[in-house]
């Protein structure tokens, strides 16, 4: 029975991780039909609206401590989301995809600064093999960074430094609270820099109506809600490997329904950002598992 569960855990975790890497393509399509600070508007507002409803109940007992660790926390987000949208509209959703997912590798230096807890040598090596792919991604002639890969290495410091947030608050805080109220603040900032930077609230294209609702709902809120769940039932480990896959959907989804081009200095690149968060997130211990294992059978 545990097994069963345990396997159905890895099932959804790889659900999830396919809705994620999809949303790169979804949101490229979607910026044809809407600017990008109101693409988030509508995102943020309607998860938050959802996620207010279904967990009412625990945002009722929500307390100030909540409403400023939450602050916080949104303000990483909408940074996070409001620089991989635009920088969406300059580059490929195959390229965004990996360089987003470092964010996992800068998690543990930021974190340092905030407990003290050096990262160790897989982080140091998970970080070099990171900054190379990105750049092998990123530079074009003349080691320039392009615009649009630059906002997204941006964004991928905003994502690192919402992670982080997220660990040191959720100790102390009801984490689903803090997700609901993080939406909001998202949603809230998204508004503003809309009204601020972009033209009066275009009227939604019919193609771009099912998109936002794709965004909110199952990039959002299914997928939050699956992962929450999935998570008790599964390791650590099984869930990082599992999830960092959500690059490889997204650039492999990029080639398929966007056409974008497949090249060897695409795939290097990729190949090492995939290298790295495969071993900051979990230090290859299934590896040593294995090893270990063959060992013991060897002794037999």
């Amino acid at each position: 029975m545990e097994n069963k569960k345990s396997l159905y855990a890895d099932l959804s975790l790889l659900f999830v991780a396919i809705i994620w890497g999809s949303g790169f393509v979804v949101t490229k399509n979607t910026l044809n039909h809407i600017t990008p600070y109101y693409l988030l508007a509508y995102r943020f507002m309607i998860s938050f609206l959802l996620m207010a409803l279904v967990f009412f109940k625990r945002l009722r007992k929500a307390k100030l401590e909540d409403l400023k660790a939450g602050l916080l926390i949104g303000i990483f987000l909408f940074g996070g989301f409001a620089t991989q949208t635009v920088g969406l509209n300059y580059t490929t959703a195959g390229k965004q995809a990996f360089i987003t997912a470092s964010n996992v590798v800068m998690v543990p230096f930021i974190y340092w600064g905030i407990s003290k807890k050096k990262p160790d040598i897989y982080d140091v090596v998970a970080a070099v093999l990171c900054f190379t792919g990105i750049g092998i991604l990123s530079f074009e002639s003349g080691l320039r960074m392009g615009y649009g890969e630059f906002l997204t290495f941006i964004c991928a410091i905003f994502f690192a430094l919402h992670i982080s947030a997220i660990g040191y608050y959720s100790k102390k805080h009801d984490p689903v609270v803090l997700s609901i109220i993080q939406m909001f603040i998202a949603g809230i900032l998204s508004i503003i820099f809309a009204l601020m930077f972009e033209t009066k609230a275009p009227s939604i294209a019919n193609e771009a109506i099912f998109s936002i609702l794709y965004l909110s709902i199952f990039s959002t809120l299914i997928a939050f809600l699956i992962q929450n769940i999935a998570q008790k039932y599964t390791s650590s480990t099984h869930t990082a490997i599992i999830l960092s896959l959500e690059a490889v959907f997204g650039g492999a989804l990029s080639l398929i329904f966007l056409k974008e081009s497949f090249t060897i200095r695409f795939l290097i690149g990729c190949i090492a950002i995939f290298a790295a968060i495969i071993t900051t997130e979990t230090k290859w211990k299934f590896l040593k598992k294995d090893i270990h294992y063959i060992k013991q059978s060897m002794r037999l």
